[in-house]
């Protein structure tokens, strides 16, 4: 087992679900933003810093951020280990060996099961923890825990 970047991408819907996460997180800021608008009537200075602020999250949250974490989100499933590799701001790639999967976990929210992707979160006896691939397609995903069932049932591991 090497470390090395996984070869599967997520889902390209993906992309598009972060970018709605990004507007929903916009509108309530915006909504403060009116609350505070209208109730304290800032002065001019507070209004610009406020519009500058919601315009730097709107375009970091809604057209950045999906694109970089679609390139650097990336999964892979061998015979011998679980591949992940997340994150944004910092990158983190870990192995699982197929020994010490403990669980395997399929999670849909509301935004993912409206675009038709899943979350698979593998539990390791580890002390780093679980293992997250967001963003795949639900189908993907059922197929994942499936093998991943599979495999860790024929392995010889005890999974501690």
């Amino acid at each position: 087992m090497d470390l090395r970047p996984p070869a599967e991408l997520v889902s390209s819907r993906a992309r598009t679900m972060w970018a709605v996460q990004g507007v929903m997180l916009t509108a309530v800021l915006l909504i403060g933003g009116g609350v505070a608008w209208y109730f304290i009537d800032p002065d001019t200075m507070w209004k610009l810093l406020g519009i500058a602020l919601i315009t730097v999250v709107f375009v970091g949250t809604v057209l950045v951020a999906p694109v970089l974490r679609y390139r650097i989100h990336r999964w892979e499933l061998t015979d011998d280990a679980v591949y992940t590799q997340r994150g944004l701001l910092t990158v983190e790639q870990r192995i699982a060996p197929i020994s010490r999967v403990q669980t395997v976990d399929t999670e849909r929210g509301v935004l993912e099961r409206f675009f038709g992707l899943s979350s698979v979160t593998v539990t390791t006896a580890s002390a780093k923890g679980e293992l997250r691939i967001e963003g795949l397609d639900a189908t993907v995903a059922d197929r994942v825990v499936h093998e991943l069932t599979v495999v860790t049932a024929a392995s010889e591991g005890d999974a501690t």
